[in-house]
């Protein structure tokens, strides 16, 4: 019996309860200068640290934040590139992998991959549950509601 749970809420991200681990995509030259990645860049720092982790695409960097955990999804090789399933599922895994040994048992996560990278929602979505189908893990992905 897995304890999978995956639900998607309409909200900002980084209204997230601070028990919920966090990730998103970036590019190995960590350059996080559009979209969201501009939000974790500001909000969680430690550019150096990410850039030292020298991550290659298919991987994933790894912050932490307190109690929590900050995953950077290394989709593609520079900020311009565009990512593909195949390196999304890889950095997926990868995570999977540090989140089962360290015991995270919550995730938070916009629509990753499918903002200025293009990828298709659906797609993604199917991936994501099922690299962590068999997991006793809570999964909440934010769809951005821009602010009236």
């Amino acid at each position: 019996m897995s304890g999978f749970t995956y639900r998607e809420v309409n909200g900002d991200l980084f209204s997230c309860r601070s028990d919920y681990s966090m990730c998103h995509c970036v590019a190995a030259d960590m350059r996080m200068g559009k979209g969201i990645a501009v939000k974790f860049r500001n909000k969680f720092g430690q550019l150096l640290n990410l850039e030292k982790q020298n991550v290659q695409p298919g991987g994933v960097a790894i912050l932490q934040d307190q109690q929590r955990y900050v995953y950077y999804l290394v989709t593609k090789k520079s900020s311009w590139g565009k990512p593909t399933y195949e390196l999304l599922h890889s950095s997926l895994v990868a995570m999977r992998h540090h989140m089962i040994s360290h015991q995270v048992p919550k995730l938070a996560m916009p629509r990753i991959g499918c903002g200025l990278d293009g990828l298709k929602w659906p797609k993604v979505k199917e991936i994501i549950c099922q690299v962590f189908q068999s997991d006793n893990v809570e999964l909440v992905v934010y769809n951005y509601v821009a602010q009236k």
